[in-house]
Order: structure tokens, then C-alpha cells, then sequence
């Protein structure tokens, strides 16, 4: 007869030392940077250089300046929204393609070296055949984005095919499911979570491209309002734009690796 014991109750002082030693490496981390940030811009750099111009003391108030002008969030908020599309055109190209890929072993071979050669294409390789096929505006901007992002849903998608244990197939067809049930109840929860990491690996991707996508043609987004303020040699205002492209980024990909998501397996054996 065995006798278990049970871990005593975390009181407020271990839960607070727990929070604490989770807390302050990244803190530090991000002390430590904002010091050599300061000391590289500051200390370092000649007395009339613009890199002085960059320096923390004056990038916060730029922040708050371009706040104030009404431009950080309204040309956040258009960026986003390219971003969501061209993320959407990607998951609608993507998903299906990777399912047609992964599902067939002779597709599979006769589209994977198509897929290999256009996937080692830069996304910004094709600025000028999108800016001639769809001229100057939002519309290039969203097909830069959707053929960054592409890549990495459709391949996951196929590695999720690939992944599906072949014993859950082989049980919808015993009980005579057709094509079309088996993708709905079998295949596509079994790939979901592939798909979800297809679209955060595509949303990384996707956010680079789309900053020199906006320099290219429009006259509103981030990308845009770095270049007229380099124009304008308002470089704590570049900085500060690059800041503020750095937090939303984080921020999304934060939002995107909580999305929900439960794959076959997992649901099966509750």
C-alpha cells in the first residue's frame, strides 16, 4: 500500500519570488539595450552627428509628438490592415494548396519543385511585376504581403497532411465516409494546429516584407511615414517609427501563438 503526499499550498511570498524570477531577466534584457542604445547614440557618436538625433531622449518625445499629429495610430492601424488582408489571401491560397499537395503523392512530386524555385524567390523580387499588373496603391502591397506569407501555411499544411496518423483514415473508410467527410472531420482538425503555425511563421514573414512594401507607391502606412521622415532628416522620428513597428510586430506575434487550436489526437484521446 503507497501512501501519496501532496506538494504544500504555494503561499504569496513563493508565488511573488516565482513572478519575480520570471519578470526580471527580460527587464534587464531590455535595460541592458536601452543603456548601449544610449551610450552608442550618446557617448559614443561624434558631437555632430545625427546619429545623436536617435538617441533615446529624443526618440520618446518623437513618439509622442507623431502621437499627438494623429499619425502613429492611424497609419498603424492602415498597416495592420494590409497586413490582415494579405494574410487572408495567403491562408486562401495556402491551406487549399497545401491539402491538394499533401494528399497527393504524385502532385506532391510534380509541384515540388515548382514550389521549391518560387518559394527561394524573394517577395520583394516581384515589386515591379506587381506594381505593372496592378499599378500604384494598396493592391501590390497586399500581393508583396499574401506571397511572403504564403509559403509558410501552404509547406505546414502539407507537414500536417503528412503527419495525420493513416489509422483514423482507414476507420472513415470503414464506416464508407466520402472525400468530403473525411476532410472535414478527420483531415482538417488533424492539420489545424500545423496551420496555425504556418500562420504565425507567415505573419513573421509577411510584417517584414509589408515595411518596404509601404515604401513603394502609397502615401500612408509605416513604411511610408519612414521614409518622409528621412526625407525631412527627422531621424528620432525614423527611429521612432522603427520602435513602434517593432512593438505592434511583437505584439502580434504574442496574439498569434495564443490562438486556439487542438489538434485530432489530442481531441481524440479526452
Amino acid at each position: 500500500m503507497t501512501t501519496t503526499t501532496q506538494a504544500p499550498p504555494k503561499t504569496g511570498s513563493t508565488v511573488s519570488r516565482s513572478v519575480l524570477a520570471r519578470v526580471w531577466p527580460p527587464v534587464l534584457a531590455v535595460l541592458v539595450t536601452v543603456g548601449l542604445w544610449w551610450t552608442a547614440t550618446t557617448v559614443l557618436s561624434p558631437e555632430h552627428s545625427l546619429l545623436r538625433r536617435t538617441a533615446p531622449q529624443h526618440v520618446l518625445p518623437a513618439i509622442a509628438d507623431l502621437h499627438e499629429r494623429g499619425v502613429l495610430v492611424a497609419d498603424a492601424g492602415i498597416s495592420l490592415w494590409r497586413l490582415l488582408i494579405g494574410l487572408a489571401i495567403a491562408t486562401v491560397l495556402g491551406v487549399p494548396i497545401g491539402l491538394l499537395i499533401g494528399l497527393s503523392t504524385r502532385i506532391e512530386q510534380a509541384a515540388s519543385p515548382v514550389v521549391q524555385f518560387l518559394r527561394m524567390i524573394s517577395p520583394l523580387s516581384w515589386t515591379p511585376i506587381a506594381i505593372a499588373v496592378f499599378g500604384i496603391g494598396n493592391q501590390p502591397v497586399y500581393f508583396l504581403v499574401a506571397a511572403a506569407a504564403v509559403w509558410p501555411i501552404m509547406l505546414n499544411t502539407v507537414a500536417g497532411v503528412h503527419a495525420i496518423d493513416r489509422g483514423f483514415l482507414d476507420v472513415a473508410r470503414s464506416f464508407h465516409a466520402t472525400r468530403g467527410e473525411q476532410l472535414r472531420v478527420v483531415i482538417i482538425p488533424a492539420v489545424r494546429d500545423h496551420i496555425r503555425t504556418g500562420l504565425r511563421l507567415g505573419l513573421g514573414t509577411a510584417w517584414i516584407v509589408l515595411v518596404p512594401a509601404e515604401m513603394l507607391g502609397v502615401r500612408s502606412g509605416l513604411g511610408y511615414q519612414i521614409l518622409n521622415a528621412r526625407d525631412q532628416l527627422a531621424y528620432d522620428q525614423v527611429v521612432a517609427i522603427i520602435l513602434v513597428i517593432g512593438v505592434l510586430g511583437f505584439a502580434v506575434d504574442f496574439l498569434a501563438g495564443r490562438l486556439p487550436g487542438r489538434s485530432l489526437n489530442s481531441r481524440s484521446y479526452r
